[in-house]
């Protein structure tokens, strides 16, 4: 089957096309995805022949990289809302491809040895409460959303300790223990299970779910690269090595967590954040 794929894939890489296919693809990403997405460029490089320069960071920065220097054939930010903002703007094809589902989640280290049970333990005295930044950061956003739909803005303020910028510093916090909890993304834990667990919230607890999104950029250079590697990342075996880091490929077993939960979409940050 693999060899069946990639045949199509090259096949589909070498036919004519305005604009070389052997160069580099370059991709701005949300590093939501960052230890799975390292993989599957390693990958598709070593099967294709064709090289994956990825730039990584929050979404939102990514998004500005690629507005200001207007290069870049890809765009995978961590969630939608950065996605359907690069549509505003005109950079991306209207077309989009899921990847991948997120599950918004409390990030606490290994063993769990603040006893942090759910959402409500984020108010409690002394606690340090990590965010990544709502202003350019997926999960910082989706964060924010949380807090403010279970009313408890005003109540975690006082334990927040410092706002990073990409979803990869937020990760950081724990194993680094700057932060006793972080909230954030559920897949955080897989990526250093020996020292970070997820403490799932309750399903009425959460207003949306998110999902990574790609898109080829308007003014790509090597459009044809580019789709190619969407469709490796939405292979059989691109979407194993998400699997393998504990992604979430198929949107009815992300509903699991929140039934009633709306899914992608636009939240726009309150001022005060």
């Amino acid at each position: 089957m693999r060899s069946i794929f990639f045949l199509s894939l090259m096949l589909f890489i070498v036919a004519p096309s305005s604009a070389s296919t052997t160069q580099p693809i370059l991709v701005f990403a949300g590093s939501a995805s960052q230890p799975p997405l390292e993989e599957a460029a390693r990958k598709f490089e070593e099967e294709s022949g064709i090289a994956i320069i990825l730039h990584m960071g929050g979404s939102g920065t990514m998004l500005s990289q690629i507005q200001l220097t207007g290069q870049g054939d890809l765009y995978i930010p961590g969630s939608p809302d950065y996605m359907e903002k690069a549509k505003a703007f005109g950079l991306v094809d209207n077309e989009t491809t899921i990847i991948a589902y997120l599950i918004p989640a409390l990030i606490v280290a290994k063993g769990n040895p603040h006893q942090i049970t759910g959402l409500q333990d984020l108010v409690r005295q002394g606690l340090r409460v990590g965010l990544a930044d709502p202003d350019g950061v997926c999960v910082g956003l989706y964060a924010i959303e949380i807090l403010e739909a279970n009313d408890l803005t005003d109540r975690v303020r006082p334990n927040l300790r410092g706002m990073v910028e990409s979803c990869a510093k937020a990760a950081a916090m724990i194993p680094l223990n700057l932060v006793d909890v972080v909230l954030g993304w559920r897949e955080f834990a897989s990526w250093n299970p020996a020292a970070m667990e997820a403490v799932l919230l309750n399903p009425e607890e959460l207003p949306r779910l998110a999902y990574i999104p790609s898109a080829v950029l308007k003014h790509a250079k090597n459009r044809r690269g580019a789709e190619a590697f969407i469709t490796f990342l939405n292979s059989s075996e691109g979407q194993a090595i998400f699997r393998k880091w504990g992604y979430l490929t198929d949107e009815s077993a992300a509903r699991k967590f929140a039934p009633q939960a709306g899914i992608g979409g636009l939240y726009q940050r309150p001022e005060e954040w």
